[in-house]
């Protein structure tokens, strides 16, 4: 298999001229309504040899890994924030490149334009009508790279495609392939020539991690490997879109019990409540907790979900997407801090998971 990635460059070399999608667009609304269902080994398994490929680029952060295959398999997007230097664009490019789909790449920059992320309507001289020319966000993983160095006006360009899978330009809609995903990474805002992203933006990504430094022997191992070596450059696919989608119907079908969706519903509804919390999780949240619960539990293996699979996505999901007071950030609260007190605080449902 070779992985078909693309370089985004501003609205051009993505069409093929009918304005159509550069792939077979998805007629379903879901995109997964006669995609039989994997079993939980399959999915496994491919999860295995997803997350090993990947740890041969970014050495020593399973976790983080983890959660980026729990994000894929709940059909979310992805936003890696971290300081320069730590291995978020190799993250992006190394889950990118496991799988044998499409995928293109956007550098986000201060002068790039919604239309150089959607595509743009050319004038055709010889035949007099106007032409669609799909952009970069027309596969089915787009790695948008600091994107918080674009502006707002840039960043919106995202928020149809990321809620809705489809494109509209110039009255036209344009749907997305499945699966679609958008792994996004940014700098604190605290770097130079950063936007913050708007509530609305980071409210349509899934969840959020950061990667933090390496330990030392990790960082050692990397210097080892790396050093002389770009390890991206003889990355394979070890899976491909269609049985992705597969996965993702599996995750689907994983059950959670009453009580389990009363408890996700608590927890979103607890951040709404706290004081330190000037803006508190929305009800996309709560749908993105339950969806991340689940990939979380066939992930373990698992066909239904219990408690402690909200306890292990709930910070990635939901703290990103809370807005703190001016005297909590003056107390040095972070909006982790809040979510971890909730968990802590609010009990946990008892009994039978299915």
């Amino acid at each position: 298999m070779t992985s078909r990635i693309q370089s985004a460059s501003p609205a051009g070399g993505h069409g093929n001229g009918s304005g159509q999608p550069p792939y077979p667009a998805v007629e379903s609304p879901d995109g997964l309504a006669a995609v039989p269902a994997a079993g939980l080994g399959e999915l496994h398994d491919a999860a295995r040899r997803i997350a090993a490929n990947v740890e041969r680029v970014l050495v020593g952060k399973p976790d983080v890994i983890r959660i980026a295959l729990v994000t894929l398999l709940a059909e979310g997007h992805l936003l890696v924030e971290d300081v320069p230097g730590v291995g978020k664009t190799s993250l992006a490019k190394a889950l990118a490149r496991s799988i044998d789909c499409t995928v293109s790449r956007v550098q986000f920059t201060p002068d790039l334009l919604p239309s150089d992320v959607t595509g743009v309507s050319i004038y055709n001289r010889q035949t007099g009508e106007f032409e669609f020319r799909p952009g970069p966000v027309f596969a089915n993983i787009v790695v948008g790279d600091e994107i918080n160095r674009a502006s707002p006006k840039t960043q919106s360009a995202l928020l149809e495609c990321m809620e809705e899978h489809q494109v509209t330009v110039d009255t036209s809609t344009y749907r997305l392939g499945a699966p679609f995903m958008v792994i996004a990474t940014q700098n604190p805002i605290e770097m130079e020539g950063t936007y913050a992203l708007p509530e609305a933006q980071r409210d349509r990504f899934t969840a959020r991690v950061s990667i933090g430094y390496p330990d030392q022997q990790a960082e050692l191992a990397m210097v080892d490997e790396h050093s002389g070596h770009n390890p991206l450059a003889d990355l394979e696919p070890v899976s491909d879109g269609e049985t992705m989608l597969r996965l993702i119907e599996t995750v689907r079908g994983v059950h959670i019990a009453p009580e389990v969706r009363r408890y996700a519903v608590d927890v979103v509804s607890a951040t709404r409540q706290v004081p330190e919390i000037r803006l508190g999780a929305s009800p996309r949240a709560t749908l993105h907790l339950v969806r991340a619960a689940r990939a979380q539990a066939a992930l373990s293996g698992r066909d239904y979900v219990v408690p402690d699979d909200l306890h292990t996505v709930a910070v990635p999901v939901l703290a990103h997407r809370l807005v703190l007071t001016t005297e909590a950030h003056a107390a040095r609260r972070s909006a982790t801090d809040v979510v971890r007190a909730v968990l802590h605080r609010l009990p946990v449902p008892q009994g039978s998971a299915r």
